[in-house]
């Protein structure tokens, strides 16, 4: 499994071991002083937090001998269940989500799709597992507990000492589990996917009701604003989540799960998961408002009486916005496996075949479009080096930079030929003209509107209506107007490069219309005042994480020192080609001044 565009965060695993009140924290003493907070509706008391339980001292003190530590997004459910089963004597094994590479000799090292036995998680970050002969601590967030604990090992072909793997049936299994029946394997499947769904809806719903609710209610701490950066649009994920689940339940059989027909559910609501691509690309807004926020002690006291009101287990408002994101990442590991369990006679098939394909694309869609995101700053940033820039910005109308050259553009009436630099968007062609001394700085001259353009393929010759003899040439026509722009390329190959392009335009705004992507005015306007200020400076801007590192390494003397960066969004599929926007920029070397 690789990554498309990643988002760089540790991802936590929430997992429905623990619904119940939190771990590790005196919730008596706590919910006391909570209800003083709290006003009858929910709306908190504004002078409830110092005057009627002490000073904000005391109270963190409180919150301090509790044992808590806000921020940390692990909670202890998953934990002691885990170590529960593991003292029972009973096995429990871990499939690796992300290849983890180590140097160090006390650290496990693993590859996607390798099964861990997991000996001990008493600590949330690092869990000791064993591979084989092979022990050793490794990220709990790198992996996620195997749905099927009693699944045969059949699937997970042994290694031996010459590094090829055994296929071997007749050897013994690697954990000695018991063979099972494949329909047994897909209702375990069924059951993950139903009852992960009614907790997920049940963390919607406490978000929504826990969180925002309480927060409206106090405009003297929150913005309108600030909620929109801090929540993004979980509502309305809610309600389309809420949607879904009734369609899994009807499809749901009960008496025999492995009958249960959920492949049509996922294709029926495949469009609406796109709403998902607007939160994930708030996701670093909303960690960075946080971050902000919680370094006021008011702050961690509200957030932490609004969970314990609504009575959410122990884990801090970062970790649980952060599960949508990991829940449309799940979706197609949950179909792959679910296929993986489905007979090709089977009514569902066909149906769970292509809901994990359509999964798989509304992952694509949702990194492509936080690609497009990204690009629309490179793009105000370079907008910002260009001279005598005239007229509407480009990101007015574009957002993606298609191919750049340069070319001969011969104009009418006297057949003038003039050698200029093209950028191709979406939308527009921009023209500049470089400096004659300083040839890596560039003066705007113009535009044309592609959405009105036909373009011509031009053979090698004399051109009738420019009565001039062209070589490498193309034609773009206005249907509107009538006018005509030629353009002629040094090379044949060039050319076919720009025919190219064109057409990977015109396909790009299709596309764009079809998927209904479009960037904010907001967005837009942000990309070109960064880009604005630093232009100004003069001096390169410092590249700063847009995540900040939320997950706090307990105190151990074996535990590992560092934490190991994973990627969040994992698409079945090679990597994108790496773009040639910046190559494209480079030749030019506008941010060389």
């Amino acid at each position: 499994i690789t990554s498309a565009v990643a988002f760089d965060i540790l991802p936590l695993k929430l997992h429905p071991f623990s619904q119940s009140t939190p771990t590790g924290l005196d919730c008596v003493g706590w919910k006391r002083r909570v209800s003083s907070c709290v006003i009858a509706d929910g709306a908190l008391d504004k002078t409830a937090l110092t005057d009627d339980v002490g000073s904000e001292e005391d109270l963190y003190e409180d919150f301090r001998s509790s044992n808590h530590r806000y921020g940390h997004p692990g909670g202890g459910g998953e934990q002691l269940a885990i170590n529960e089963l593991i003292s029972d004597g009973s096995v429990v094994y871990a499939e690796a989500l992300w290849d983890h590479v180590t140097m160090d000799d006390q650290e496990l090292g693993f590859k996607a799709g390798d099964v861990i036995e997991v000996m001990d998680a008493t600590n949330k970050e690092w869990w000791w597992g064993r591979i084989l002969d092979s022990e050793g601590w490794f990220p709990a967030s790198f992996v996620r507990l195997r749905v099927n604990q009693d699944e045969p090992m059949d699937d997970y072909p042994l290694k031996v000492e010459g590094g090829k793997e055994d296929d071997s049936s007749s050897g013994t299994r690697r954990f000695g589990m018991g063979q099972t029946t494949k329909d047994q394997m897909r209702t375990n499947v069924i059951n993950e996917i139903i009852s992960t769904e009614r907790d997920y809806i049940k963390h919607l719903k406490d978000i929504c009701e826990g969180y925002i609710k309480q927060c409206r209610k106090r405009a003297d701490m929150f913005t309108e604003e600030q909620l929109k950066t801090i929540f993004g649009n979980i509502e309305d994920i809610y309600r389309c989540q809420k949607k879904f689940v009734k369609a899994l339940e009807k499809k749901f059989n009960k008496d025999h799960p492995h009958l249960s027909e959920v492949g049509s559910c996922f294709l029926e609501y495949q469009t609406e998961f796109q709403i998902y691509s607007e939160y994930c690309n708030n996701h670093p807004n909303a960690c960075m408002e946080l971050s902000r926020l919680t370094k006021v002690n008011k702050y961690v006291y509200f957030f932490e009486a609004c969970r314990l009101l609504q009575k959410m287990i122990d884990i801090s408002l970062d970790g649980f916005l952060l599960t949508p994101v990991q829940k449309i990442c799940k979706y197609p590991l949950q179909l792959a496996e679910l296929l993986k369990y489905t007979n090709p006679q089977h009514r569902d098939f066909k149906d769970v075949e292509a809901a994990l394909n359509a999964m798989k694309n509304v992952a694509r869609l949702i990194n492509e479009r936080k690609r497009r995101l990204e690009n629309i700053d490179k793009i105000a940033q370079w907008q910002s080096s260009i001279e005598d820039w005239e007229g509407e910005d480009v990101l007015v109308r574009s957002s993606e930079l298609i191919y750049s050259g340069e070319l001969t553009k011969i104009s009418h009436p006297q057949a003038k030929s003039q050698q200029r630099m093209f950028f191709l968007f979406d939308h527009q062609l921009v023209c500049c003209k470089k400096d004659l001394l300083r040839r890596d700085i560039l003066y705007y001259k113009s535009r044309i509107n592609m959405d009105d353009m036909e373009i011509l393929d031009v053979e090698d010759g004399k051109d009738k209506d420019f009565n001039i003899s062209v070589k490498n040439a193309f034609k773009l026509h206005c249907r509107g107007t009538e006018e005509v722009h030629l353009f002629c390329a040094k090379k044949p190959e060039q050319k076919q490069r720009w025919l190219k392009a064109f057409e990977n335009e015109r396909r790009q705004v299709q596309l764009d219309q079809e998927t209904g992507f479009s960037i904010t005015e907001v967005q837009k306007k942000q990309a070109m005042l960064n880009a604005s200020k630093q232009h100004h400076t003069g001096k390169p801007k410092a590249v700063t994480r847009p995540y900040y590192d939320f997950l706090m390494r307990q105190k151990h003397p074996t535990l590992p020192t560092t934490l190991p960066q994973q990627q969040v969004f994992m698409l079945a599929e090679p990597k994108r080609k790496p773009s040639n926007f910046w190559q494209n920029i480079s030749r030019l070397t506008p941010f060389r001044k």
